[in-house]
């Protein structure tokens, strides 16, 4: 049953991956190098309650320009401490970079909601997290002086699926001192009647080396590859980042993780 299940969840995110990077020969796809530098903390309040906060520093050229700005907020229910459900809300601020930029910078507001899944096979922690968002993202007319105005929203659904796996390496159990393999897929899928000819929206494949440093946080390091689809179909970036990243949590006796 052991090997089966480390089988079955390593073979699921194979398969994400070879979904993922398949590609209609019409797509015109560029190759980019990014830094993301994520701060995710939770804040527990009570056995059931806590918040969760996170900010993400994205960089186009690992750390040259602005790719994305994303502040992240929410309240965790943890029914149990394999089950936890959260809701809040996101600012995403997304810059003009790259190959394909857009042509002005976006601002989006985001409601999310969450369910978070997690269990144990041996020493292994495997997790599925399933969200999804309600985006209202800016929509933006040109000016006759070359600047853009913000003229309302469109509203757009998104549903995403994230499959992960953290293996410790050099310890039997995490604790203070143990080094782990974090790796993990996710899948973003558009839905409802203002999606656009990207159905498929992005894929995001991430293989991390993370440090326990203590009860209540750990870091990581590792590679992220994000395959983005636009809106129209055809444009598309790959989009390879160095993940830097810090959880932590803090409060209400120890969080569980």
């Amino acid at each position: 049953m052991y090997t089966r299940t480390i089988f079955y969840t390593l073979s699921s995110l194979f398969i994400f991956s070879l979904a993922a990077a398949g590609q209609s020969p019409t797509r015109q796809q560029v190759d980019q190098t990014h830094g993301w530098y994520v701060y995710t903390g939770n804040h527990r309040l009570s056995d059931r309650w806590s918040i969760h906060t996170e900010y993400q520093w994205r960089r186009d050229g690992l750390i040259r320009n602005w790719q994305q700005s994303l502040l992240r907020l929410g309240v965790d229910y943890h029914l149990r401490p394999d089950v936890i459900f959260t809701a809040g809300y996101a600012w995403i601020v997304t810059f003009p970079y790259g190959a394909q930029p857009v042509a002005t910078t976006v601002s989006e507001d985001q409601l999310w909601q969450q369910l978070l899944l997690k269990q144990s096979v041996g020493s292994i922690r495997i997790s599925h997290r399933l969200r999804n968002e309600e985006r209202w993202i800016g929509h933006y007319l040109p000016q006759a002086n070359g600047d853009f105005r913000q003229d309302g929203h469109t509203y757009a659904d998104r549903f995403r699926y994230r499959l992960g796996a953290e293996i410790p390496l050099n310890r039997k159990k995490f604790e203070t001192g143990t080094l782990f393999l974090a790796c993990s897929d996710e899948l973003f899928v558009n839905y409802g009647p203002n999606t656009q000819r990207n159905r498929f929206d992005q894929n995001w494949l991430v293989t991390a080396l993370g440090y326990q440093f203590s009860p209540h946080g750990s870091v990581q390091l590792g590679y992220l590859q994000q395959l983005l689809v636009k809106g129209d179909g055809i444009h598309e970036e790959r989009n390879h980042t160095l993940l830097l990243s810090v959880n932590y949590s803090m409060g209400y006796g120890q969080a569980e993780r």
